[in-house]
């Protein structure tokens, strides 16, 4: 159909006669998508009018253009094809799909939410939205601690049946992705620019892998650059497909705690890993335990809490997780004598020699073995912590 053609609304009924209603043709709600002065509230207001069919919005005036800004207005009256046609012809590529508030896949617990968006532009396979996930969020600077803890409580709530489900950002968001992949189960990335983009672009591999085993999905048309308002709007999004957020780490002012704002809006769980009182990414979460967010230490006691709602996923949880515990390594005295003076906090080399009372030449490549063996993380400042990987306890 060419651009001149379905500018005329009318023509375009009287020419098709019987065929299936506009109301299911893509390019109508795209067109109300670029509606200027709108957003998803203005359109799903407009939605309300006419019945939740865009057709009727276009062309000659109708009651629900009263109260618009001009700009909508004579967007309605004659809309910019070109823009509608450009997002159709990203729409052709392969494992691409847009779902209306009017498709039976739109997924039911979105819709619930207060402000739905009208549109979800997919990549990827469109069924899993339907399926039981958990957000995982925190901080795009995490702790190496933080990081991986993110990765395992994914790794396992993803084998227990759950769909991990984040934002694509650096830190946490990654990292939850990547725990997800690792078991070959599906995993969802909510962007906050068109999928044409790939924001940070640090993460366009990952971003493939997940379009591959799982999808990536945005509310915006292809080549919505990364404007900062558009990430807390993708946020409620987050929230809105999940039945719960886990918040790993974040700041007392984090974009992390939007999500879970948003989500105790939307009725949904809220959990959060607690930490160290002097680790300042730990004081989000401490504020979302006092204000009434579950504490969690384990992947376990998640899906626990959400039993009522998983059912049979509780059950497999048990099957899913790791059937041997890998043995402890063991060490020898002056290493156990460093194990022991390392704890989860970060610590600055001076005050290892100083609680190990071992030299610095064999506290720094000691530091750097157990570095490269996964027991050590390092910190920012020249500070080490211990990981969570097994190792004898010293006696």
């Amino acid at each position: 159909m060419s651009i001149q053609e379905k500018s005329d609304p009318v023509t375009r009924q009287t020419r098709e006669g019987n065929c299936e209603h506009p109301a299911a043709d893509p390019a109508y709600w795209l067109a109300l998508l670029h509606t200027p002065g709108l957003g998803s509230r203005g359109i799903n207001r407009l939605l309300g009018f006419s019945g939740g069919d865009p057709y009727p919005l276009f062309g000659a005036q109708h009651p629900a253009h009263n109260g618009l800004r001009p700009e909508s207005i004579a967007w309605l009256r004659a809309p910019d094809w070109d823009r509608v046609e450009r997002d159709l012809r990203w729409l052709e590529g392969d494992d691409r799909t847009l779902l209306t508030l009017r498709d039976a896949r739109y997924p039911a617990l979105l819709k619930e939410i207060e402000d739905p968006p009208p549109l979800l532009f997919v990549q990827g396979d469109p069924s899993i939205l339907e399926m039981a996930q958990l957000a995982i969020v925190g901080s795009r600077n995490p702790t190496p601690s933080g990081q991986q803890t993110a990765m395992d409580f994914a790794r396992f709530l993803a084998q227990a049946g759950l769909v991990i489900t984040s934002g694509l950002a650096a830190g946490i968001d990654g990292a939850a992705h990547r725990g997800a992949l690792r078991t070959d189960t599906p995993t969802l990335a909510v962007t906050g620019t068109g999928l044409d983009r790939v924001y940070p672009a640090s993460h366009r591999d990952l971003a493939h892998r997940i379009a591959e085993q799982g999808a990536l999905i945005s509310e915006l048309p292809p080549g919505t650059p990364p404007l900062p308002a558009n990430f807390p709007r993708r946020n409620r999004i987050i929230s809105g497909l999940s039945i719960g957020t886990l918040v790993v780490e974040a700041a007392q002012k984090s974009g992390s705690l939007i999500t879970a704002r948003l989500a105790t809006d939307q009725g949904r769980e809220v959990f959060a890993i607690p930490g160290s009182i002097h680790n300042p990414l730990a004081r989000g979460c401490h504020a979302l335990i006092r204000q009434g967010a579950k504490l969690v230490e384990t992947a376990e006691d998640i899906l626990e809490e959400l039993g009522p709602l998983l059912g049979s996923l509780v059950a497999a949880a048990t099957q899913a997780a790791d059937p041997v515990e890998p043995e402890p390594r063991k060490w020898d005295q002056e290493y156990q004598q460093l194990m022991a003076a390392l704890d989860f906090d970060p610590a600055p080399v001076d005050l290892l020699i100083q609680r190990s009372g071992l030299t610095a030449d064999a506290v720094s490549s000691m530091l750097l073995l157990l570095e490269l063996e996964g027991f050590v993380s390092a910190a920012p400042g020249g500070r080490y912590s211990r990981t969570g990987k097994m190792g004898t306890e010293p006696q």
